[in-house]
């Protein structure tokens, strides 16, 4: 028997794939470009609007017409409706083996879900959102998060997962703030690159989403156009992409929905061929964003029919269509037929996406779609690990009488609309919050600990009562009468109040739920006023996707306590710090604004950006960027850096280090950021931006030495010409334990020519840590 060069593992795969290209029809070619979502709602009432614009209903023989020419990629078997998980992989394994059977090559598809926060499929464990990874600063932690994740997709057949979100916060009145890591292209950077390391050493394909732009949409609003400026756009928006495709080897990208200056992403070639290809050395494919090549035609009007569309969005360099067919498929056949679209790039893409199905390994001839484990998506081990997210990305914001932790047996007024609901802690891609919402008959598959519950289960001794107070959007305020009588007969309120997730207005955060302005929604200010009138100690949790405006209760509180929609276990790790059985060392990953209207701000702004006297509008936020207490103490000794500036080269290194001692009586860590400030430079630069950043960990009087290792290329950035640059010229480096609260600073002086950088710049800042005992 003689086997075909490409089923042949000995062959190298670009050889397989070439001969299996020579082997295809135009309509195999093009089934390998798109993808099919078999039983996506097609009423208008579904996962995304314009989805019964551009979803295709198949009938069983259409369905078995279709994938005789092949299929590319199957949409979200798990993510559509809840079934049970190993219900789910064998259906999933029968569709593959259907796929293959039908075909001339055997060839199944690329089974793909969302795996934002989890694996959005029901009964999968739901961790925290990015937000919260973003708070814990610790990438290490999420890099081991992800490889649960893709441990769990794969052994339910899944090959790719829709994450990481690398859009860096611009404005938090977006409704996807929940989804991003952060307001720091490097803090972005960094994690994200963790969480791609983890779902590819799964063998999960990662997609870093959304390329690129997304976060900086006008007026906050979804997909509104992006009208950021080339500089913002390669010096804030593309570098944490850069880090994770060349730190993660991600195997896929997502094209976003917006256009930057009149051109749709997905339609730019300059972004998706000449940067992610040329200059990055991108190999793998580019997917679209769901419906996102139709809406070339019906949303960015750049193109006539869905054929212009699949011509601009190929030529660009989206190599597959999702979630469905309707532009890749018989428009696109057409188009080549009548010389429209030249055949050489549907080969390109088709090239592509077989190069990926052979690494999977989906072109052997001993494939099988068979699940080779036990599918068990919310293990032990699993809970372990969210919990202890959690508990990382819980930020004490404010304690400022020592109030926390809470007395065993203490009177305790749990009050406010997110106390007693376990879908306080779940973003809006969590599966509760995403699907079963249209099954409001189905349980939630998972146990979610409420604060209430977790507070009863954490304080046996104390005394906790409930009152509700009001809804999270609903403005009566008929609860209040009860919320303030139990607060009233309490010795503290724990007043829990924030976001409910959902989707397309349907919540107060998450995609398509953009925000007005950064007030508490509906009456839950006028509840927390009221709780604070009584007299009576107010701690503040919040369960939220965004940061919102405190400055009207500053002062007034006895603690405040943030937590990013932190997952399955999110109820225990809130209670654990107002217990004190968890020592907060969560950092805000965006700053949390003094006052709630036309200030849509983050850290990173130049000298005109900060408060000044030429306006009465005050920008600067209550809690800045990497602010969070702890219930221990640190001192920080010995900085490196005197009164004079030391001279470096432009293509040098320089070590800046500090001791970090523990000096309170209880184990703590702590967060050490560098930040770069550089005072003059040929265009306008961030007064602050950090370049590097390490969690420490010690016990009662324990001491570290941490020490950044700095080099000029992280001082770059992108010049009048384009070029990215390193200037000649003075820069400070501040050790500090956030964008406000410098402890040390050392002072260079650049000397030698100017740097023009490439793609091979130095990204990170490299950090050692040592015992200072």
């Amino acid at each position: 028997m003689t086997t075909a060069p490409w089923r042949d593992p000995a062959l190298p795969a670009t050889a397989r794939v070439d001969d299996l290209l020579s082997r295809m029809t135009l309509e195999e070619k093009t089934a390998q470009l798109y993808g099919v979502w078999v039983g996506a709602a097609t009423d208008g009432d579904g996962v995304a609007p314009h989805q019964h614009d551009m979803t295709v209903d198949y009938s069983e023989e259409a369905w078995d017409e279709l994938i005789t020419h092949g299929l590319g990629q199957l949409t979200r078997s798990f993510g559509t409706a809840p079934v049970d998980p190993a219900l789910g992989a064998r259906a999933l394994a029968r569709a593959q083996r259907r796929i293959a059977e039908a075909g001339r090559f055997g060839i199944p598809a690329v089974a793909h879900e969302e795996c934002l926060a989890g694996f959005t499929a029901w009964q999968a464990t739901a961790y925290p959102v990015p937000l919260a990874w973003g708070a814990t600063w610790d990438p290490p932690l999420v890099e081991e998060m992800a490889r649960r994740i893709g441990d769990d997709l794969r052994s339910a057949g899944v090959h790719q997962g829709l994450a990481p979100v690398l859009d860096v916060v611009r404005d938090p009145r977006w409704g996807r703030v929940e989804e991003t890591i952060g307001e720091d292209p490097y803090l972005v950077g960094t994690v994200g690159a963790a969480y791609v390391r983890g779902l590819e050493s799964a063998g999960i394909v990662a997609t870093l989403k959304h390329f690129a732009g997304y976060a900086a949409s006008a007026g906050a609003r979804n997909l509104a156009p992006v009208r950021a400026g080339v500089r913002e756009f390669a010096d804030v928006t593309l570098p944490p992409f850069e880090m994770a495709l060349r730190e993660g080897r991600p195997r896929s990208v997502m094209a976003a929905y917006t256009e930057t200056d009149g051109v749709p992403a997905s339609a730019d070639p300059e972004l998706l061929t000449r940067i992610l290809r040329e200059e990055w050395g991108f190999t793998g494919t580019v997917v679209a964003d769901y419906f996102g090549i139709g809406f070339l035609q019906t949303l960015h009007r750049v193109a006539g029919s869905p054929a212009e569309a699949a011509h601009a969005a190929l030529a660009a360099g989206i190599d597959v269509e999702l979630p469905t067919l309707k532009c890749y498929g018989q428009p696109l056949l057409d188009a080549v037929r009548s010389g429209q679209v030249p055949e050489e790039l549907v080969d390109r893409a088709a090239r592509r996406v077989l190069l990926q199905k052979c690494e999977l390994g989906l072109l052997d001839e001993d494939w099988t779609p068979e699940p080779a484990t036990a599918i068990e998506l919310d293990s032990t081990g699993n809970r372990i690990l969210a919990r202890r997210l959690a508990e990382e990305s819980v930020v004490l914001l404010d304690n400022p009488d020592g109030l926390l932790p809470l007395a065993p047996d203490t009177r305790i007024a749990a009050v406010g609309p997110r106390a007693a609901d376990a879908l306080a802690m779940l973003g809006c891609y969590s599966f509760p919050s995403h699907v079963l919402t249209h099954h409001p008959d189905v349980p939630v598959g998972i146990e979610i600990p409420t604060v209430l519950e977790a507070l009863r289960t954490e304080l046996p001794d104390a005394k906790v009562t409930f009152a509700r107070g009001c809804d999270v959007t609903d403005p009566d305020t008929a609860g209040f009468e009860e919320a303030i009588a139990r607060t009233a007969e309490a010795d503290v309120c724990v007043a829990v109040l924030g976001d409910r997730a959902g989707l397309f207005g349907r919540g107060t955060s998450g995609e398509g739920c953009d925000a007005t302005d950064l007030s508490l929604p509906g009456a839950q200010g006028e509840l927390l006023d009221a709780l604070v009138a009584t007299g009576v100690p107010v701690v503040l949790v919040l369960l939220t996707g965004r940061p919102y405006a405190l400055g009207r209760w500053h002062g007034r509180l006895g603690a405040v306590v943030q937590a990013f929609f932190p997952g399955e276990e999110g109820g225990p790790a809130v209670a654990g710090v107002l217990s004190g059985r968890v020592n907060p060392s969560g950092r805000l990953p965006v700053s949390v604004p003094r006052l709630p209207g036309g200030q849509p701000w983050t850290y990173l702004q130049p000298p005109l950006g900060l408060a000044g006297e030429v306006s009465n509008l005050d920008p600067t936020p209550l809690y800045a960027f990497g602010h969070g207490r702890s219930y221990t103490t640190f001192a920080w000794e010995d900085g490196t850096g005197g009164a004079e500036p030391v001279e470096l080269g432009t293509d040098g290194t320089y070590d800046v280090s500090v001791t970090v001692r523990n000096t309170g009586d209880r184990e703590g860590a702590e967060v050490v950021q560098l930040y770069l400030h550089d005072p003059v430079a040929s265009v306008t630069r961030p007064d602050m931006r950090l370049i590097g950043y390490q969690r420490v960990t010690a016990a009662p009087g324990e001491a570290a030495r941490v020490t950044f290792r700095f080099h000029p290329d992280l001082s770059s950035f992108t010049d009048r010409s384009g070029r990215r640059v390193v200037e000649p010229g003075a820069l400070e480096l501040r050790l500090a334990a956030s964008s406000t609260d410098v402890r040390h600073t050392a002072r260079l002086n650049l000397t030698g020519p100017a740097r023009v950088l490439g793609p091979d710049r130095r990204l990170r800042c490299e950090t050692e840590v040592r015992s200072a005992d």
